[in-house]
């Protein structure tokens, strides 16, 4: 008996410190205060990769605030919500039978790419509508995936970003998070605009944790997203040290996310999951 009433004590004792330890954290703030992350849109009817109004109003409406939206530029040099300018992609989206087979795999102009549906039913997006659509909902933030690979084109795509913005509200760019590929880029971005929230995302890196974490420090970068293969605990703490939360990519079922929680994992991206399912299924409920 005294044993027991030793471990129900042991147990309280960890539960209390628990609880203690969340509630003495600092809240996270602006896009940091959601732990999902809604990839290219998140999915509508279980198609991901549309980037499409259609799927950012329907997640949204399930309570998910924060969208990862794949940016391109079209033939005229339009920034538009596209995954890539591929053959594969065109399939994907249900329009190869609605373009030119010389545009099957190729860059569309603005008003090919505006008035090609997806999937024959879903609107594609260009910046326009984006900034429309976080001027109308006030809480909606976007992270930026900047698919052209030339600085130049990189250089342009932002700029059109932060013109598109201004042109309504300039505190529209307080919600657009840059997402970084690189320790260079980050320059190019600040030289562009100083935006508050970026996001280094480390699929493309070959840097080492320590060199990753110090900079993550030295600039004072609020999150950094990784694939699955990048995870470990040591490394989720460090960047916790550091200043940044961190978020994997791409999860889809809440099982992965509570494992990832364990090892401190503070949110992920997915296609399929929304903020109220992450917060749900929380291990922080447990205590």
């Amino acid at each position: 008996m005294k044993r027991i009433i030793a471990v129900l004590i042991l147990i309280s004792a960890i539960s209390i410190l628990l609880l203690t330890y969340h509630e003495n954290e600092e809240e996270p703030q602006g896009f940091t205060a959601y732990r999902l992350i809604a990839h290219a849109m998140g999915s509508i009817g279980e198609q991901p990769y549309t980037n499409a109004y259609e799927a950012m109003l329907a997640n949204y409406e399930k309570g998910t605030r924060v969208f990862e939206i794949d940016l391109m530029l079209t033939e005229d040099r339009k920034v538009v919500a596209r995954h890539e300018w591929t053959e594969s992609m065109t399939q994907q989206l249900g329009q190869q039978d609605k373009l030119p087979d010389h545009k099957q795999a190729a860059r569309l102009t603005h008003e090919e790419f505006i008035n090609t549906p997806i999937l024959e039913q879903y609107q594609p997006m260009d910046i326009e509508a984006i900034m429309d659509m976080m001027q109308h909902y006030s809480d909606m933030y976007i992270v930026t995936d900047t698919k052209e690979q030339e600085d130049k084109d990189i250089e342009h795509l932002l700029t059109e970003i932060v013109n598109a913005a201004e042109q309504r509200d300039p505190e529209l760019l307080d919600r657009v998070v840059i997402q970084i590929y690189n320790e260079p880029m980050l320059d190019m971005v600040h030289e562009i605009y100083p935006f508050e929230s970026i996001i280094y995302t480390l699929y493309a890196t070959q840097d080492s944790p320590a060199e990753i974490t110090a900079f993550v420090q030295e600039n004072k970068i609020d999150a950094v997203t990784m694939p699955e293969y990048k995870v470990s605990p040591n490394f989720v703490a460090k960047l916790k040290a550091a200043g940044a939360v961190t978020y994997v990519h791409t999860i889809n079922d809440t099982n992965t996310v509570n494992n990832y929680e364990k090892w401190g994992v503070y949110g992920v991206y997915s296609d399929l999951l929304t903020e109220p399912e992450i917060e749900q299924n929380s291990l922080r409920y447990l205590y």
